[in-house]
């Protein structure tokens, strides 16, 4: 029994996952961030190179495997585009940020992404994949859709994130 829940951070990259989970470090301080690019890294991970897309390839099997003793005991919160290769007993909420494409645009402006890359990460946002790789994933009650356009929905969500966090907690002794 874990005394801690796993939070996955999710979205469409340029949806805000990494402002929220730096965010959430600081306000729940027993809880840990894996941000999933540096920890596929850390722990080799990789299973090769992009080029089209300029990025590392994630071996998926390899690091749910260098990752599960983690999630058995419980108190992270992941950072990933990708949240349904998580084992669903080991996931207690799974957050999916949406953000307009507009916005996204912007944010992978910013980062240099390739045309293609951004049109793709619009595309994706536009199709709704991560939210439906989610549902198809995971429990109804275990998904939760929130927006992050503005620094002000970073702050209500953070602010309900740790509410559902102590909830869970209290709820779970």
């Amino acid at each position: 029994m874990r005394s801690l829940p796993n939070i996955v951070i999710t979205g469409t990259p340029g949806t805000g996952k990494s402002s929220h989970c730096d965010t959430l470090a600081s306000e729940l301080p027993d809880m840990k961030v894996f941000s999933i690019n540096q920890v596929a890294k850390d722990r080799d991970c990789f299973d090769g190179y992009d080029e089209e897309r300029k990025s590392h390839i994630v071996d998926e099997e390899k690091l749910i495997d260098a990752i599960e003793p983690d999630l058995e005991k419980g108190g992270l919160i992941i950072d990933w585009h990708v949240c349904d290769i998580f084992p669903e007993d080991l996931v207690d909420l799974v957050i999916v940020l949406r953000a307009d494409t507009e916005k996204i645009y912007d944010r992978l402006q910013k980062r240099n992404y390739a045309e293609t890359k951004l049109q793709e990460n619009l595309d994706a946002e536009i199709m709704e994949v991560v939210l439906s790789d989610a549902r198809e994933s995971y429990a109804e009650e275990v998904v939760i859709e929130l927006p992050s356009n503005t620094i002000d929905d970073i702050d209500s969500n953070v602010s309900r994130i740790v509410s559902w966090k102590e909830q869970w907690v209290a709820d779970n002794k």
